[in-house]
């Protein structure tokens, strides 16, 4: 019944606003996504995740995004219902341990993205596909805004087959529903090893609210997030 609400909720709220479309549509994609999936279990690749075996045995699991600046990420993963822990990182490129100084470069191949530690009781991984796409703009291609470069491209670190299926189909029927104006361009991509972020990108938002980025990029994108998600909060 949850997906129900979300839905009626989106075609409440964005009723009036031009982008109502890409809401319900999303909403609905949800639904789609729900109904094909398969009943067989996850069968987990092997990956560099030092966490994953706490993971497997506390009832938790990982997904992997980028779109954008992980301070942005972050801070909007955190505010879901069921979300243990959203780690800022760098994934996908081709240079070992790198640092914040070489990714920005953007020729390390790698993207700023997150993990994140969410309690499957509580929340879907489909749930989590429905935020990372009202989350940032797929059809910007290496970069979000301002932004700019490889290392804000926008993908999916699928951790399983079925991960990498779910994503697809969803991808798909954004495609067939004609949701956005121009190309959908996120890329699909195995999850490989995580580089934990320095210390001082960890919690960027919560720890530092008035910086001007904060203020300026990130408030606004929480307070659409907020809005569109109000019954997936965290109370």
């Amino acid at each position: 019944m949850v997906y129900f609400r979300v839905m009626v909720k989106l075609i409440t709220v964005h009723i009036m606003n031009a982008s109502t479309r890409q809401y319900v549509i999303l909403g609905g994609l949800l639904l789609a996504t729900i109904a094909c999936q398969s009943a067989g279990p996850k069968t987990q690749q092997s990956t560099a995740q030092p966490m994953s075996p706490q993971i497997a045995s506390s009832g938790l699991d990982t997904a992997t995004f980028a779109g954008g600046c992980f301070w942005c990420t972050e801070a909007l993963f955190q505010q879901l219902e069921g979300v243990d822990t959203v780690i800022s990182g760098y994934i996908g490129g081709h240079v070992g341990n790198p640092t914040y100084r070489q990714v920005i470069r953007g020729n390390t191949g790698h993207a700023e993205a997150v993990n994140i530690i969410y309690d499957t009781e509580v929340l879907s991984y489909e749930e989590l596909l429905e935020a990372f796409f009202m989350a940032h703009d797929p059809t910007q291609l290496n970069r979000q805004g301002n932004d700019v470069g490889p290392q804000y491209r926008s993908a999916v670190f699928y951790h399983t087959e079925e991960e990498k299926r779910l994503a697809e189909f969803y991808i798909r029927r954004l495609k067939e529903e004609k949701v956005y104006a121009k190309p959908i361009v996120t890329r699909l991509e195995p999850y490989t090893t995580f580089y934990v972020a320095e210390d001082y990108h960890q919690n960027y938002f919560r720890l530092n609210p008035e910086q001007a980025y904060c203020q300026y990029v990130i408030v606004p994108k929480l307070e659409k997030f907020r809005e569109v998600f109000a019954e997936k909060l965290k109370k």
